[in-house]
């Protein structure tokens, strides 16, 4: 059985260049994405061409300077861009919104001689990157990481193993948060390290239940030689650094949580249209119906919601309470959505026959990663209540 193809969100968009991106990313999706997802999924190929692809066509720096090789465009557009792309592959989708996340600490603490030594073949899609923050002993509570670094000359001396790295083993760089001083927040700083640096080493990835073309693995650092001159920021600034990544990489979450959701009443829709039962297609039974209906509000919301955040970012006014709330929403909604959708689709839903199932146990995924979802409570709690 086959299902249409998905009909278009209907987007406001600030510019002619966004809508142009827009248009480009859905054209890349159809020809370079949809067709091999599923088989490269369920063979748990990495798809590291994909990335150069979108590398040249400038969709792996879209809300970087232009002067370092970036497109120069809000977060409002560059989220809009990353949904499209998890729409079409979440594997790929999140693999943007890590990207993205690892330039972060360079683009936004780094001084200008790392940024123009550095950024551009960062942002230039020939490198990939990866975030190093949770450990095997320190995910939730970031601020108990044990990877030490060591200043000895010229030279970190870095020890240690980091845990549930997105492009771990196959990253060209990076940022990682060690352990410079003191116990707790104040002793963290923020190293950029390249792929091939001598002395670190990734292990077999791990075998996930979806994302299995987006390969995760552990860190391990043993004595590795990382120059002084690779800091960025000052020594002890790392958690401040984190944090303010964590913000924005919510964001990308919340998109591509949203990505995937609309993924998933697309097809539910388009088989609810053509699925006949009792001489009539199953979309005219008011339960079904309504099942679409509320898939499609919480959409709606969960995409409102984060480009309301994105739109404070871009402002720049505070948004981390916003981005916590709309990585809550967006990703518990997506989890109901695709959970819907396989219901939607009965018996087929529970089979490889059609993504919804695929789309299900990713979505998983999305209420765990960047801070679980219990995480995002607490930090719009302590918003709230804080004086």
């Amino acid at each position: 059985m086959t299902t249409s193809p998905a009909k278009a969100v209907d987007r406001q968009l600030p510019s002619e260049e966004a809508r142009e991106l827009l248009s480009l990313t859905r054209d890349l999706v159809q020809r370079e994405l949809q067709p091999r997802a599923a088989q490269d999924e369920a063979a748990g190929r990495f798809p590291r061409e994909v990335f150069r692809t979108l590398g040249e066509a400038g969709l792996l720096s879209l809300p970087y300077e232009e002067r370092y090789g970036g497109g120069d465009q809000p977060y409002e557009v560059y989220l809009q861009v990353l949904e499209e792309l998890a729409a079409g592959w979440l594997a790929v989708g999140l693999g943007v919104s890590v990207h993205t996340l690892s330039c972060h600490a360079l683009a936004t603490f780094g001084t200008e001689e790392q940024r123009d030594r550095w950024l551009p073949g960062m942002l230039s899609g020939e490198q990939l990157g990866a975030y190093c923050l949770s450990e095997p002993q320190s995910g939730s509570d970031a601020a108990a990481l044990r990877t030490r670094a060591d200043l000895d000359g010229e030279e970190y001396v870095v020890s240690g193993t980091k845990a549930w790295i997105t492009h771990g083993g196959r990253a060209d760089f990076y940022s990682a948060l060690v352990r410079t001083g003191e116990e707790g927040a104040r002793g963290i700083s923020c190293l950029l390290v390249p792929g091939d640096q001598p002395g670190l080493s990734a292990a077999p990835p791990e075998q996930k239940m979806g994302m299995k073309s987006s390969p995760t693995a552990q860190l391990h650092f043993d004595g590795a030689r990382v120059s002084r001159d690779r800091l960025v920021g000052a020594e002890g600034q790392g958690f401040q650094i984190a944090l303010a990544a964590l913000d924005s990489g919510r964001l990308g979450i919340a998109a591509c949580a949203t990505g995937v959701a609309q993924a998933a009443l697309d097809l539910a829709v388009d088989y609810a249209r053509t699925r006949r039962q009792f001489g009539r297609p199953i979309a005219d039974f008011q339960g079904l119906s309504f099942m679409l209906a509320d898939m499609a509000t919480q959409i709606e919301a969960g995409r409102s919601l984060y480009l309301s955040a994105a739109r404070r970012r871009d402002a720049g006014l505070a948004f981390s309470k916003e981005a916590a709330m709309a990585k809550l929403f967006c990703t518990d909604a997506a989890m109901r959505v695709t959970t819907d959708a396989v219901q939607v689709l009965g018996g087929y839903g529970y089979t490889q026959d059609f993504p919804a199932e695929r789309f299900m146990r990713e979505a998983k995924v999305l209420q765990i990663v960047e801070g679980t979802n219990q995480i995002q409570r607490l930090v719009i709690g302590r918003h709230l209540t804080k004086g």
